[in-house]
């Protein structure tokens, strides 16, 4: 099955950046919000994003308005019904998202395709909500969409071979690298980039090296573009440490304890560049 014409549940960060990936790769998009208000905001940002690469000479203007033109801003899941693949982008909610995926499951046409961009809900879960679990698939786009190349293509236990081929030839179409990936809680690339981040953090804790020195080390020996503990600070270290609370209940192995240090600074609400202070200040 080729995919022509996508759905986008969610015009926030991740969903805008999807809808743009698509919209300049050829592939029209119906993007949904539950208010005018959300719709325009996400519509100005893929602009903005557009501009910027007018500005680089990546794209040009008549490329910037044939993909706006491919974009449909609405708030009225029925404007869904024309996808052949509906993708939901909204909020990391475990209810949040069933609720919306009933709703639309019971809208679509059986032959519709449903993704999630779930970063950490199990696939294999959320397709048992629906009456499609073969047509359900998890597709982790990574921020920001339309500059990372990777997206993460997960397998629930009752995914389709024809869910999944028609899904990575999409990926595919958007320039991506699509990785195909069992489903199991942090999927592959977060499964070891956050215990990573959680090791950095008792390195620091034994007093191993300063933050700032643990961090050259990972970008000087390691080729990384930010060190780990920088990262951890974009992040939010209260996310950091749910996800490992996650994995340590899920997979029973005490390898995925959380550190102590980084424990205490969530609870002294040190959670990093959003609230001005973590590993760093800012």
């Amino acid at each position: 099955m080729s995919i022509q014409t996508v759905g986008i549940i969610g015009a926030g960060t991740m969903g805008n950046g999807i809808a743009q990936a698509c919209a300049v790769s050829g592939v029209n998009v119906v993007m949904v919000d539950i208010s005018e208000a959300a719709v325009a905001k996400g519509v100005a940002t893929i602009s903005g994003s557009l501009d910027r690469l007018i500005k680089k000479e990546k794209i040009t203007e008549d490329d910037k308005a044939a993909a706006l033109a491919r974009i449909k801003g609405s708030t009225s899941y029925d404007d869904l019904k024309d996808a052949q693949l509906v993708i939901e982008a909204a909020t990391e909610n475990f209810d949040l998202k069933v609720k919306i995926l009933k709703q639309v499951d019971a809208l679509l046409d059986a032959s519709v395709l449903i993704a999630s961009n779930t970063s950490s809900i199990s696939i294999t879960q959320l397709a048992a909500m629906t009456t499609r679990a073969d047509r359900f698939i998890g597709m982790h786009f990574f921020n920001p969409v339309p500059m990372m190349a990777l997206v993460e293509i997960i397998r629930g236990l009752q995914t389709s071979d024809a869910t999944h081929a028609a899904v990575h030839e999409l990926s595919t179409r958007l320039g991506k690298s699509p990785i195909t990936v069992k489903n199991a809680p942090g999927f592959v690339v977060n499964r070891i980039l956050v215990p990573m981040i959680n090791e950095a953090f008792f390195v620091l804790a034994e007093g191993l090296a300063t933050a700032k020195d643990i961090d050259a080390g990972m970008v000087l020996g390691c080729n990384q573009p930010i060190g780990p503990l920088a990262l951890a600070d974009m992040i939010g270290l209260d996310v950091c440490l749910a996800v490992m609370e996650v994995y340590l209940n899920e997979y029973g192995d005490s390898k995925y304890r959380p550190c102590p240090l980084l424990k205490e600074m969530v609870a002294a609400g040190q959670l990093g560049r959003k609230t001005g202070r973590g590993v760093y200040a800012y």
